[in-house]
C-alpha cells in the first residue's frame, strides 16, 4: 500500500530534519542543484534508523519543488504532492502487485513539478521476482522520474539493480550522538537516553520507543534474564513460549489503535453511520482493508521477534567480545555479572555457535518457521552449545 511520509525539515529547508549526515546530504544538494550531476535511481543505505528515509524524502522534495517554493516542499514532506510516490510496504515483503503499479507512475510525466520521485523504503523486501519488474524501468529511464530507494546495505538488493543506481552510504551515529537526540525529542533523563541509545544500538527510531515507553524496556530486560536463565530443554521451551507472547502481545498493542482508527476512517468514507450496519456492496472494500491488517500484524509479530533476536545478538556479541578481553563498548552493561559468568565458563567457538544460531534462526523466520519452534531451537543451542 502507499504510504504517507512523515513530515520533516521545515517547509523552507527540507534538509533540517536530517540528522548527522553531513557527507549523504551535500552530496544529494549537490545533485539537486546541478543537471550534470544527477541520475536517473538512487540507493540509500545505512544501518536501521540511521535516518534513509528521511533523507529520501528531503530529497524528493529538493528534486520536486522549484527554488523558494514552500508550499510544494510542504506537500512533498507531507506525503500528498502528486508528483510523488512513497511506498513503505506493512508486510512481510512488497507484493509485485506493488511494484508493478510503481512502474506504473514511473512513466507519467510531472505534473507540477520540476521532477516525478519515486521512493522505495523497504527495497530490501522485495523477492527476485518483484526485483525484476523495477528492471526495465531502470534501465530505460523516462526522462524525469527519478527513483530513490532505501535498504540497510547494497548487498540486500540484486547485483541488476546495484548495477543501475547510483549508491550514497550513511554513517552510523555514536551512541553518545543519538543519546543526546533522544534525550531533546523525548525529555528522558540522560541515564535512560544513554542507555535507550546504548541497546538500540544506535537506531534512532528503536532508542526513542526505549527511552519513552517503559514497558518496552522492561520486556526488553525480561527476555535477556530469561535467556540467560536457560539451562535444558525445558527452560528453553518455556522461555521460547513467553518470548513469542510478549512479542505478539507488542504487535497488537502497535497495531489496534492503528486498525481501529483505520476501520473508522473507512466507514466514514464509504458514509457507514457507527453501528450501522455495513451495506453488502461494500463488504468487500472492508473485507480488503481486514486482509491488508491481517498481513500488517504478521509483519509486526516478524519484526518484533527480529527485535528480540538483534538483542540477543548483542548479548552473546558482549560475551564474545569479553572472551577475547574487549568491554569498553558493551551494549548490555545492566548483566555484566552474568556477562563475565558466561565468558569464564564457555570456550570462543561455543559463542560463536550460539551466535551463528541466531542468524539461522533468522533466515529460518524469513522462510515461514513457526516462531516458537524457531526461538526453541536457538534456546536449546544457547543450553547445550550444540545445533538441533
Amino acid at each position: 500500500m502507499e504510504a504517507t511520509a512523515t513530515t520533516i525539515g521545515t517547509a523552507t529547508d527540507p534538509w533540517r530534519g536530517v540528522w548527522g549526515q553531513p557527507d549523504a546530504v551535500a552530496a544529494l544538494q549537490a545533485a539537486a542543484a546541478d543537471p550534470g550531476a544527477m541520475t536517473h535511481a538512487w540507493l540509500l543505505v545505512g544501518p536501521p534508523g540511521s535516518g534513509r528515509s528521511t533523507l529520501a524524502y528531503a530529497f524528493a522534495a529538493a528534486l520536486i519543488a522549484e527554488p523558494g517554493d514552500d508550499a510544494a516542499v510542504a506537500q512533498v514532506l507531507a506525503g500528498t504532492h502528486p508528483d510523488l510516490t512513497a511506498l513503505r510496504t506493512e508486510q512481510v515483503i512488497i507484493r509485485i502487485d506493488e511494484a508493478r503499479r510503481l512502474v506504473e507512475r514511473a512513466y507519467f510525466a510531472p505534473s507540477i513539478g520540476r521532477h516525478r520521485v519515486i521512493v522505495v523504503e523497504d527495497a530490501d523486501r522485495m523477492a527476485e521476482r518483484t526485483s525484476n519488474v523495477l528492471l526495465k524501468a531502470l534501465e530505460e529511464p523516462p526522462e524525469r522520474t527519478v527513483w530513490v530507494l532505501c535498504a540497510p546495505s547494497d548487498a540486500d538488493l540484486l547485483p541488476t539493480i546495484r548495477s543501475r543506481v547510483r549508491t550514497v552510504r550513511l554513517r552510523e551515529p555514536d551512541v553518545a550522538d543519538v543519546a543526546a537526540l533522544i534525550a531533546a525529542r523525548t525529555g528522558a533523563t540522560p541515564e535512560i537516553a544513554e542507555q535507550s541509545a546504548r541497546h538500540a544500538q544506535r537506531h534512532i527510531g528503536m532508542a526513542q520507543r526505549l527511552a519513552s515507553d517503559d514497558a518496552a524496556r522492561r520486556r526488553r530486560a525480561e527476555t535477556l534474564a530469561g535467556v540467560l536463565s536457560v539451562r535444558g530443554v525445558g527452560g528453553a521451551v518455556d522461555v521460547a513460549a513467553r518470548i513469542v507472547a510478549a512479542a505478539t502481545d507488542d504487535a497488537k498493542a502497535l497495531s489496534a489503535e492503528r486498525d481501529e482508527a483505520e476501520r473508522l476512517q473507512l466507514r466514514r468514507t464509504l458514509g457507514i453511520a457507527e453501528g450501522a450496519p455495513v451495506p453488502p456492496a461494500v463488504r468487500g472494500q472492508l473485507s480488503a482493508l481486514e486482509d491488508d491488517q491481517k498481513r500488517r500484524a504478521t509483519r509486526s509479530l516478524r519484526d518484533g521477534i527480529d527485535r528480540v533476536l538483534t538483542d540477543l545478538q548483542s548479548l552473546f556479541r558482549d560475551v564474545l567480545m569479553r572472551q577475547f578481553g574487549r568491554e569498553d563498548d558493551m551494549i548490555n552493561r545492566e548483566f555484566a555479572d552474568d556477562i563475565h559468568a558466561l565468558a569464564d565458563q564457555w570456550q570462543p567457538s561455543r559463542t560463536l555457535v550460539v551466535l551463528d544460531q541466531i542468524s539461522e534462526t533468522r533466515r529460518n523466520l524469513e522462510q515461514n518457521v513457526a516462531p516458537t519452534l524457531a526461538i526453541e531451537s536457538m534456546l536449546i543451542t544457547v543450553a547445550t552449545g550444540r545445533t538441533p
